[in-house]
């Protein structure tokens, strides 16, 4: 195929080479699971710049053509892919509002949404929340701890006014565990909470006050917006790459631009709800321009452990520097992990670990040595590597069924980029379609899903829709997926058919 040796408006060159390859994967010629060309090979074939090569493996990931794997390369997808393009990059690279008044009002709508699931009664089909099946967890080898450590310890549940609001087994046991993921932390820095989401309200509470402005991506997860708005602060949304999670051109100007803006908050791995994992190099950058700035960076890392990768990532905290700012209030929970009912998270608060601790003991008193215990044990246990490993493993699984479903039930246009990992998936629309719609529709046919506008304050994301595959993919999820792909062809069968233009 011959290319052109310039780029032009209608057919640039990354365009051309791209076409190249897809013909090529087309014709068998690279077969699924072959590993594509890296980007200075490309280069060196073709040629041309890196940014032109980049943007031909980035092409053809966003048309499903190719799949990337982290720090070994881009590879053929094969048949266990969606079949469906993949997600694309958002158009802006600035704040996406000013007006305050554009962030306000989440609280309500979340409200309106889930009054409607609560008089809808028990729906026989949750793809709503982002949890595990129970079946994923293992609740002999969890029973068998908690009594062996009712045994050891049987006065363990009986509350005493001298206990510390963190058992020190369990500042232990999360710190040696931090640093299998690259994080240094002192035992004494770090705080027990009730789950992932008190740990991220003690951050905002410790570096912000009414008025004050807090970064967040866009779209996020909608309790990080509620918590901002309960607060009297005002959330400023920032472009978010479904690939490589928030923007830092568009962070880095709203710190010039906002003088009240007092911190970020970031998911840098399985981003919700689009599943984007922040590169290294991405969170070096980010605790750079936290620390120029003077900003708090509120990492909350829920989902870290549930990335497919071959070496455990490392946070953004582990670019803080103590020593120099401690900027990053790092914030994990065990909960979507270990077990969800006992709701243990843990915090390290850096420069604000004082008042972090304050507010919670002012708040919330000591913390229950059971579920610390049980926590502290079982991450110290190589049954847990174990454990995460099988529920990875189903995950993936899960995930790609469900991908499948949507390729073959869902519209034409219908847009997704396979996380690697997590327990959902993030789905643009047809631009026809409302979520908010389909979220009645699909009610009242006995299925809940989450739709695109509680995940963001700023009217965009009405034609997006993030369904749940924590659940193993059944006949009955099989059929789910059917029915709301009827819902949508018979929204798009109403809409009006616009004049066609003069020739």
């Amino acid at each position: 195929m011959p290319l052109c040796s310039t780029d032009s408006r209608e057919n640039p060159l990354y365009r051309q080479l791209a076409a190249l390859y897809e013909q090529a994967i087309a014709a068998g010629t690279l077969a699924p699971g072959m590993r594509m060309p890296s980007v200075r090979e490309l280069c060196q074939r073709h040629h041309v710049s890196l940014t032109t090569a980049l943007q031909v493996l980035r092409h053809l990931e966003s048309e499903g053509r190719v799949e990337a794997r982290e720090r070994v390369g881009y590879f053929v997808r094969g048949p266990g892919g969606s079949a469906l393009p993949g997600a694309r990059e958002p158009e802006v690279h600035e704040p996406l509002a000013r007006d305050p008044q554009v962030f306000a009002g989440i609280n309500e709508r979340i409200s309106v949404f889930l009054d409607k699931a609560r008089r809808a009664g028990p729906v026989p089909l949750d793809l709503g929340s982002a949890m595990p099946a129970p079946s994923l967890f293992d609740a002999k080898a969890l029973n068998r701890l908690a009594q062996g450590l009712l045994r050891e310890q049987p006065d363990i549940l009986v509350y005493g006014p001298s206990a510390p609001t963190t058992h020190p087994e369990f500042q232990q046991a999360m710190a040696r565990h931090a640093l299998t993921f690259g994080v240094c932390v002192a035992p004494a820095d770090i705080g027990a909470t009730h789950g992932n989401s008190e740990a991220v309200n003690l951050a905002l509470d410790a570096v912000a006050e009414p008025g004050d402005v807090i970064a967040v991506e866009s779209p996020t997860f909608f309790g990080i917006l509620q918590a901002i708005e309960v607060r009297g602060l005002r959330a400023l949304e920032i472009p978010c790459s479904p690939r490589t999670g928030m923007s830092l051109e568009a962070l880095e100007l709203a710190a010039r631009n906002e003088p009240r803006l007092k911190g970020v908050v970031v998911v840098p791995h399985l981003q919700m709800p689009q599943g984007s994992v922040m590169p290294d190099a991405h969170k070096e950058r980010l605790v750079a321009l936290c620390v120029e700035h003077g900003l708090a960076l509120i990492e909350d890392d829920i989902y870290r452990e549930f990335v497919e990768s071959p070496h455990a990532l490392r946070p953004a905290k582990a670019w803080d520097r103590p020593g120099d700012a401690g900027q990053v209030i790092y914030c994990a929970s065990l909960s979507k992990s270990f077990a969800p009912g006992l709701r243990q998270g843990w915090m390290s608060a850096g420069r604000w670990q004082a008042r972090v601790q304050m507010l919670k003991f002012a708040r919330t008193r000591n913390m229950q040595t059971w579920s610390q215990l049980l926590a502290a044990r079982s991450v110290a246990s190589p049954a847990y590597e174990r454990h995460m490993r099988r529920m990875r493993a189903q995950l993936r699984i899960q995930r790609e069924q469900s991908a499948q479903a949507v390729a073959r039930y869902f519209p034409a246009g219908t847009r997704l980029s396979l996380p690697p990992g997590g327990l959902s998936l993030w789905l643009e629309l047809p631009a026809g379609i409302s979520s908010t719609l389909l979220y009645d529709q699909a009610l009242h046919s006995g299925i809940r899903i989450a739709p695109g506008p509680m995940f963001s304050n700023t009217g965009r994301y009405e034609h997006f829709l993030r369904l749940s595959c924590g659940m193993p993919f059944t006949a009955q999820v099989e059929e789910g997926y059917r029915t709301l792909g009827t819902l949508m062809a018979g929204q798009l069968a109403e809409q009006p058919l616009l004049p066609r233009k003069a020739a």
